[in-house]
């Protein structure tokens, strides 16, 4: 049952119950007063605060709330604390206003973005001159983290390590080969690898024409002695020369002073020759065999001397200015670990190989207990002999986007400035500053790409504001004209 509100209540007049309702409004409406006036002392006019939230990882990514990231997730940290009022807002200049999720859309004065959002404010002093500055808040820095280091002098040094391949000393290899035609009777020296001195045997060869050069040489020597007691010493004189070129023509032919002397002695014409080795080394190729026949100038076998070895090291053109005749160089081998053997650069080729991209660098090393064999592989350490001393960075620091060196320098006080710099040699884990920095600088050497994202982003919205602003007063002077 439905009961009036005015005469319902028992002992209550109607004129009670108006009062007490009219009481209870006014009540109200000053509590609702008391709480804005109370809200003006707390925060009056020019001192209401309003933080911008940027996301740790995407400095790019800022709201004036509150939130997540839209692309990481991450919750966004507070960037700064601005008064946002008119008196505020005239200390700090306003160069403009953009939207927080999609910063090229700028205003030159606040309000929506197309997504709804509220423009947020930026400010002259956070985008630093034409080279594209930047300012960050220490939270920011500290969550990206930002490291840091200071450009110094120093002692350049490298070691360049490549890969090698042991070789022959070309200067140490002799071939083998008769300047006669004949059969081989006797092979003395018969497989590859075998070791032979100098002075020792080969093999023994019958010749023809080396026969028919021992009877001449006899016949000339037995009448050169007849004439010399019988005959004028003109006539015994020209006995002596054809007595010298039998000699000569054997010489000729590689037969050595020990065998015509033997000749001479024993006046007896032997059948074979003996081919005797030029040098004291290892055979390295032979191409004889017993019982075959062989014509002048055919090679026989080659000898090479491994007691002094080569080494071939491939070094990249970078390395090359690091490189010179005559540094000290060190290689390992797989099958002795520990163990290093010392040599000397002796070469530098004059060019680059097309497949590797490399230039040859010859080592030459001493092998007196044979450990450096041909074709092997080594591990090659070539050390300058002189370091200079120069400007440097840390190669992390340097971003190199192929036609450009950049590096992030620290202004202080939160400020950041991108800067080009020529950079020569790189050493141990440094680049050799030529141009764009002085000693004592502090540039950063960890998330310096975060930082140059974000300074290269600021100095296009600010070309494209200032783009925007002329447009404006070209069309503004354009319509007070017409």
């Amino acid at each position: 049952m439905w009961v009036d509100p005015w005469t319902g209540l028992k002992g209550v007049g109607k004129v009670e119950i108006k009062r007490i309702v009219a009481f209870v409004v006014v009540l109200s409406i000053g509590f609702v007063a008391g709480v804005w006036l109370g809200g003006d002392e707390v925060a009056p006019e020019g001192q209401q605060e309003a933080s911008v939230y940027r996301c740790p990882m995407h400095p790019t990514v800022v709201s004036d709330r509150a939130g997540s990231c839209p692309v990481c997730g991450m919750d966004l940290v507070k960037d700064r604390q601005e008064n946002t009022s008119r008196g505020s807002l005239g200390e700090r200049k306003v160069l403009y206003w953009r939207a927080p999720m999609d910063p090229a859309y700028t205003s030159p004065k606040p309000g929506k973005s197309p997504m709804g959002m509220d423009l947020v404010p930026v400010y002259e002093d956070e985008v630093m001159g034409a080279g594209g500055g930047v300012k960050i808040d220490p939270a920011t820095i500290q969550n990206i983290g930002v490291k840091k280091a200071v450009v110094k002098r120093q002692a350049l040094s490298r070691i360049v390590r490549t890969i090698g391949r042991v070789d022959f000393d070309e200067t140490r290899m002799t071939d083998v080969n008769t300047k006669v035609t004949g059969w081989v009777e006797k092979l003395l020296v018969n497989y590859t690898g075998q070791a032979v001195k100098m002075g020792e045997p080969l093999l023994e060869l019958y010749s023809p024409e080396l026969v028919a050069a021992q009877e001449e040489y006899l016949t000339a020597l037995d009448y050169s002695r007849k004439l010399k007691e019988r005959a004028s010493s003109d006539v015994a004189a020209g006995a002596l020369d054809l007595l010298k070129s039998a000699k000569q023509r054997l010489l000729y032919w590689d037969i050595t002073g020990a065998q015509i002397g033997e000749l001479e002695e024993k006046r007896q014409v032997k059948r074979t020759m003996t081919i005797y080795s030029p040098q004291e080394g290892v055979v390295v190729h032979k191409n004889v065999f017993d019982g075959a026949h062989i014509k002048a100038g055919q090679h026989l076998y080659r000898i090479a001397d491994l007691s002094r070895v080569w080494v071939y090291a491939d070094v990249y053109e970078y390395e090359l200015p690091w490189v010179k005749v005559g540094q000290r160089a060190e290689v390992e081998l797989s099958y002795e670990p520990g163990k290093s053997f010392h040599g000397k650069v002796s070469y530098i080729y004059p060019f680059l190989e097309p497949k590797t991209r490399t230039v040859k660098v010859r080592i030459e090393f001493p092998n007196p207990e044979m450990k450096l064999k041909p074709e092997m592989y080594a591990n090659v350490r070539i050390k300058p002999l002189v370091s200079r001393d120069a400007l440097v960075v840390p190669s992390r620091a340097v971003i190199r986007s192929g036609e450009r060196n950049v590096v992030i320098v620290d202004l202080g006080e939160g400020r950041f400035m991108p800067r080009e710099l020529v950079i020569g040699v790189q050493a141990e884990g440094v680049y050799e500053v030529l141009d764009g920095l002085k000693e004592g600088e502090t540039i950063v050497t960890s998330a310096q790409f975060l930082i140059d994202s974000e300074s290269n982003l600021r100095a296009a919205l600010k070309t494209m504001v200032g783009a925007a602003s002329a447009e404006g007063k070209e069309a503004g002077q354009n319509g007070h004209q017409h």
